[in-house]
């Protein structure tokens, strides 16, 4: 029915709810009209991941709501198109790294490739050997550094936005298919560089 993304670094305590309550305003529906809960569980910001999760589990808790974690990149991923080459989808992690995961396309949707790693754009560069599309939250400087690599090609600023829609989405198969644990076992995915 609706969605809102902003940046909030640094405001996530005190912007995250009144933002739920004001998208609920908008579509004319209380609080008590949420059925469940989809939650992005990470990699990302370490403040934003666990206010977020406080916030999803809380609500849960409360109401007695069914409430599944989906990885972020996995969000970046569903708003892609389908390719041929292999698909690279990262977020910032903080102190000019980023959280980045491998994927290919099969049978008909986005596919993790192994588990995300953390590292720069410039080592990103340098391991890049052949045929890639790269979707990520991308600065000018960034995309200057990529752009012109041969057989590289980098997704649109528009599809490189987080979008709650996508989230939900995902969320609502998982709950479908009935793969969900207790709201008490989600725990974000937390990243380590090497």
């Amino acid at each position: 029915m609706a969605e809102c993304v902003w940046e909030g670094e640094g405001h996530h305590t005190v912007e995250l709810a009144p933002e739920i309550a004001l998208i609920m305003r908008r579509v004319g529906e209380p609080i008590s009209s949420i059925e469940a809960i989809g939650v992005a569980i990470g990699p990302g910001s370490f403040t934003g991941l666990r206010i977020g999760l406080a916030l999803a589990k809380g609500l849960s808790l409360a109401r007695g709501l069914p409430t599944v974690g989906i990885p972020t990149l996995d969000i970046l991923a569903l708003a892609q198109p389908k390719r041929t080459e292999p698909m690279f989808v990262a977020v910032r992690a903080g102190r000019k790294r980023i959280a980045g995961l491998w994927y290919k396309w099969t049978r008909g949707v986005w596919k993790p490739q192994g588990e995300p790693d953390v590292l720069t754009w410039d080592e990103l560069k340098e391991s890049l050997e052949e045929k890639a599309y790269i979707c990520a939250d991308m600065d000018s400087q960034t995309r200057a550094l990529l752009r012109g690599i041969p057989g590289v090609e980098l997704a649109p600023p528009v599809q490189c936005v987080r979008r709650p829609g996508f989230l939900a989405e995902l969320a609502w198969k998982r709950l479908k298919s009935r793969k969900k644990g207790s709201v008490g076992e989600l725990s974000p995915i937390y990243l380590k560089p090497v």
